[in-house]
Order: structure tokens, then C-alpha cells, then sequence
């Protein structure tokens, strides 16, 4: 019931059967890749209830986000609850850590999920050196995601962004408290409370954003655009677990080493 879950069982070996919203994937997790004969029960907190039980799932995995629909879920599988994204603000690397554990226990798939961690943490460590080598690790840097022209979601800590960049040594130049979710919704001219920051912006992104962004005399003003230093990022799941966590530390080790070349 959670892309974040699927992304784990995916690695492990044992891709799940059906999903809400299966079509989303390829614009906020892109990979590991889903299978093509994923079904489709249509939205999380409204399953398609007669067509989950009628694939007879062995295991439903969930998360307390649909706590609400629980109970309704435990009246067609065994259902399993995991918690990486609630009260209170926590780390979801580590609650991914932990989560995929006991995912892999209950599936008999210990030793692929001590695998999917250990890659992970080595990744982490080596991003780390890389970082620090190259000299980029001291400079702060605010990740976000444009909800329009004036509004963004910025990754502060208890994100799972915010434990990528500090487990690889990079500096959050967003520091105000995030929710459980670990973001802020702000107005872009909030950003400004970070100037030294470059910013580095996720896909999936309008090109109308973009072209009505290029024209705002707001975002035109602030710090990090004067200095030419805002850059894309393709989609990553920013509620997703270890597999996330791997793909926004590659794709943001590509960010900036494109722009010490630029530099």
C-alpha cells in the first residue's frame, strides 16, 4: 500500500502483486523498475476492495499514514504495519533500516535484506569520501520540490533527503524544524533565510513553472539565482526508503559534480 514498502520488496526479490496508483511510479520513484503486470487498485486510501481479495494476497504491508483503512484491510490478508514517516519526527534512513529487517524476517528473505542494507551504508560511506574529496561537503544546499510559482516543499531534517546529505557529509542549508514528513511548505522568498545555499530542484516539474518562474521578479532576486547556482534534479521518492535514499544520493553526487565541471 506504499510505494516506499514496494521499492524494499522490489530489491528483496518479491515485487508486490497489485498497488494503489501504479502509473505514479515512473514520475516519483522511476526505479527500482515495477513490473509491468503490477495491478492497479486504485488510490491508497480507497483500494479497489473487491479486486484485492479477489488476488488473495498472502501479506499486505502498510503504513500508519492509512491507519483509517486498516482494519478493512486485515479482513482480506494479513496485514503488517511499518513506520518510517510518523510521530515523532525521526530518522527515516534508520526507520528504513529497521523497517526493511523485519520486512525481510517475515518474508524469509533475511539475508537479501541484510544485502539491500549493507549496499546502502556503502554507498553512503563512499558518496561521503567522494564529498569530501572534492570539497563540496562544507557548502549548504536546500533540496526542493515547486508546488507552483510561489510555493515549494523544502527537505529539512527528519526528511529522507536530510539523512542522505548529512550521511554523506553535506550540509542542509535548510535548518528550520519540518514536520514528521521532515519538509516545509514555505513561499519561495523564505528560501532567502538561507543565502549562501545552492538550491537543487526535483522533477516532476511543469515547464509553465519554469518558464513563469524565469519571469518572476521574486525568484529572480533571490541569492542562490543571482548566483547561477539552482540546479535540476530528476524524480526521487522523498517518502521512499532505502532504494530512495541510493537514488537521490547518486542522482545528487551528478548534480554537483555537473557543476564543479560547469565551475
Amino acid at each position: 500500500m506504499d510505494f516506499g514498502l514496494a521499492e524494499t520488496l522490489i530489491e528483496i526479490g518479491l515485487p508486490p502483486i497489485a498497488l494503489p496508483d501504479p502509473g505514479g511510479w515512473g514520475d516519483w520513484v522511476v526505479e527500482p523498475a515495477l513490473p509491468a503486470d503490477t495491478v492497479n487498485i486504485g488510490t491508497d486510501r480507497e483500494p479497489n476492495l473487491e479486486l484485492l481479495a479477489a488476488l488473495r494476497p498472502d501479506l499486505i504491508v502498510t503504513t500508519p499514514y492509512l491507519a483509517g483503512i486498516r482494519p478493512l484491510l486485515e479482513g482480506i490478508a494479513p496485514t503488517r504495519e511499518f513506520s518510517i514517516y510518523a510521530p515523532p519526527v525521526g530518522h527515516p534512513f534508520d526507520r528504513s533500516v529497521t523497517a526493511t529487517r523485519a520486512l525481510a524476517t517475515i518474508l524469509g528473505r533475511e539475508r537479501e535484506g541484510e544485502a539491500l542494507v549493507a549496499r546502502a551504508e556503502a554507498e553512503m560511506a563512499a558518496l561521503r569520501r567522494r564529498f569530501a574529496e572534492s570539497g563540496v561537503a562544507g557548502r549548504p544546499i536546500m533540496v526542493v520540490s515547486f508546488l507552483d510559482t510561489r510555493h515549494v516543499r523544502v527537505y529539512g531534517a527528519g526528511s529522507l533527503f536530510g539523512d542522505v546529505m548529512e550521511r554523506c557529509g553535506l550540509v542542509n542549508g535548510w535548518t528550520r524544524p519540518s514536520n514528521y514528513w521532515g519538509f516545509n511548505t514555505v513561499g519561495i522568498e523564505a528560501l532567502a533565510d538561507s543565502p549562501a545555499s545552492r538550491l537543487v530542484y526535483l522533477e516532476p516539474i511543469s515547464p509553465d513553472t519554469l518558464a513563469r518562474l524565469a519571469e518572476s521578479p521574486l525568484w529572480n532576486s533571490l541569492p542562490f539565482v543571482r548566483a547561477g547556482q539552482v540546479q535540476r534534479m530528476p524524480a526521487a521518492l522523498m517518502f521512499g526508503m532505502l532504494p530512495s535514499a541510493m537514488r537521490f544520493a547518486r542522482l545528487l553526487a551528478g548534480v554537483l559534480a555537473e557543476e564543479r565541471g560547469n565551475g
